[in-house]
């Protein structure tokens, strides 16, 4: 019989929509099927370092938050407590406060906690795991670029964001003649570009190495047959080529090339940094029934003992997989793979050739 009383809940790094719905769910769960007492960890894992702002929540806390974006935790991407930084005497250094993260989190009463993140939240509570900590992970990334489940909730609403910008930018380069640069996230794991690129009618998505030489090439070939715009999407963290890599600092990589574009097309060229509002939103029906399907079976990990596992998505079934293998392998898209020769085969081009 499990010895479970009481449950922490943290949300660490960036901000998903459906991270609300996971909250929702396990506390529900653990508070219905399981009668635990749940506290809720605000701001990553600063509701430990400061244990007086973690609180109790209830089936009053999460009643109607199911809809909504963002997550009634707080969360940060600066919270690591092997890494803490602090400043005195006016200088900065970093040392490690963990043992004062487990020591508190027993003063509360939590017996275990749920860590809902990306890898670097993930890493960290694999490392508390190991030092004593109860740990469960939930997955967490609008990226969906975690190599131990085939989709993370987020994603689909960001796609979803992405896919209506695009068909709005459309219009108006389609109106102009204009070439329209848009940048995505997803760093430069590809997923958001290649995806939201194909639903959003994209005619450049350059993720493979590729030469603005190629995509302007692409643009003339296009203008041959009568098409005077060109719709570009590129994900924040795409590899530039060797004449921009220097100068990625100095502005986003939609920018960068969208001028280099402009200078060797001579076309007029518009760039959309869409930035965080892929992160912002209500949560699509597809992200609210996986998350609460990911919050459920996280409290059942719990209750089973699975400790230093996290749930995951493998085929129709959430499954849990040791936290240790799932971290630290980022899945991007493969260049040779079905949804890039669906690209191509459609006169998608990557700037490659």
């Amino acid at each position: 019989m499990s010895t479970i009383r009481c449950i922490g809940i943290g949300t660490g790094g960036g901000d998903a929509p459906g991270l609300n719905a996971v909250i929702r769910a396990a506390t529900k769960a653990a508070i219905l099927k399981y009668n635990w007492k749940v506290i809720g960890i605000p701001d990553g894992f600063d509701g430990l370092i400061w244990p007086e702002k973690s609180f109790e929540l209830t089936l009053k806390e999460v009643s109607g938050i199911l809809p909504r974006g963002g997550t009634i935790l707080g969360t940060t991407n600066r919270g690591d407590p092997f890494h803490f930084k602090e400043v005195k005497n006016g200088r900065e250094f970093t040392h490690d406060i963990s043992n004062r993260i487990i020591a508190n989190a027993k003063k509360l009463g939590m017996d275990a906690i749920i860590t809902i993140g990306g890898d670097g939240s993930q890493k960290i509570g694999y490392e508390l795991f190991q030092k004593g900590l109860k740990v469960v992970g939930v997955p967490k990334t609008i990226d969906n670029d975690l190599s131990a489940t085939e989709v993370t909730f987020g994603f689909d609403t960001a796609l979803h964001t992405v896919t209506d910008a695009l068909d709005k930018i459309h219009t108006t380069g389609a109106s102009h003649h204009r070439v329209m640069v848009v940048e995505v996230m997803g760093r430069d794991c590809g997923w958001i570009a290649i995806q939201a690129g194909l639903a959003g009618g994209a005619h450049v998505i350059p993720e493979i190495p590729f030469t603005i030489e190629h995509i302007c090439k692409h643009i003339a070939e296009r203008a041959k047959v009568g098409k005077h715009f060109t719709i570009i999407v590129v994900a924040e963290g795409v590899k530039l080529p060797p004449e921009l890599h220097e100068n990625r600092r100095a502005s986003s990589v939609g920018n960068l090339i969208g001028n280099s574009i402009a200078h060797l097309s001579k076309k007029e060229v518009r760039v959309s940094v869409l930035g965080y509002i892929q992160r912002g939103g209500s949560p699509s029906p597809f992200d609210r029934i996986l998350a609460t399907r990911f919050g459920v079976a996280a409290v059942d990990l719990i209750a089973n003992g699975g400790f230093g596992m996290m749930v995951a998505v493998q085929g129709e079934s959430i499954v849990a997989v040791d936290v240790a293998h799932a971290i630290g392998h980022l899945k991007s898209v493969n260049p040779a793979g079905e949804l890039v020769r669906t690209a191509r085969a459609i006169g998608i081009g990557f700037g490659d050739e």
